[in-house]
């Protein structure tokens, strides 16, 4: 079974972390949402407090398949801000296993030269920070072993292309169908 860290700091965006832990789970993967905040419940940008399974502390990342990080513009910057988690994002991309983010959290990424080269999107105005990528303004992006999404709006389709990686096509298909997913009319 797959193993997805989705991580939560002070003012993450809500919509964009839970959908991709729902569609996940909904799919068979095992999803721990991970406090980087030093406590267990973490409030969102839009005043939702969500109790993390665990802390960032107590998790053994040689168990995961990929780390997901969650935007919002406060969010990003305290997941930035966490040393221990940039040292994870920089450790899973040399070992080329999966990172994925949404929103203003492609950032982070781009700053550390892991989008040079790479098709990339991300939330409108945050453009610049995707250093050397291939800059798009489609709903997700998948670049070898990197993911990025543009917003709430595309939580989504980003939590789909997460699962169609982790678990396949066919799957990622059939989670589509089953929740009454069709992007043609979104």
């Amino acid at each position: 079974m797959s193993r997805l860290a989705v991580f939560l700091a002070e003012g993450f965006e809500e919509i964009e972390a839970l959908a991709a832990v729902d569609i996940c789970r909904r799919c068979g993967i095992r999803v721990d949402m991970v406090s980087v905040s030093g406590a267990g419940s973490v409030r969102g940008s839009h005043d939702i407090t969500v109790e993390a399974d665990q802390r960032f502390e107590q998790t053994d990342f040689s168990e995961y398949d990929m780390l997901m990080l969650p935007g919002g513009g406060l969010g990003t910057k305290n997941l930035e801000a966490h040393q221990g988690l940039m040292e994870q994002i920089d450790a899973f991309y040399r070992d080329g296993k999966y990172i994925a983010a949404i929103c203003a959290a492609p950032s982070i990424l781009g700053h550390r030269g892991i989008l040079k080269g790479r098709r990339a999107c991300c939330y409108p105005g945050f453009e610049s920070h995707l250093e050397g990528a291939e800059v798009t303004a489609g709903p997700v992006e998948i670049s070898d072993h990197v993911i990025t999404s543009r917003g709430m709006g595309t939580a989504i389709d980003f939590g789909l292309a997460i699962a169609g990686v982790l678990c396949g096509e066919e799957k990622k298909k059939e989670m589509a169908e089953t929740i009454v997913y069709d992007r043609r009319k979104g």
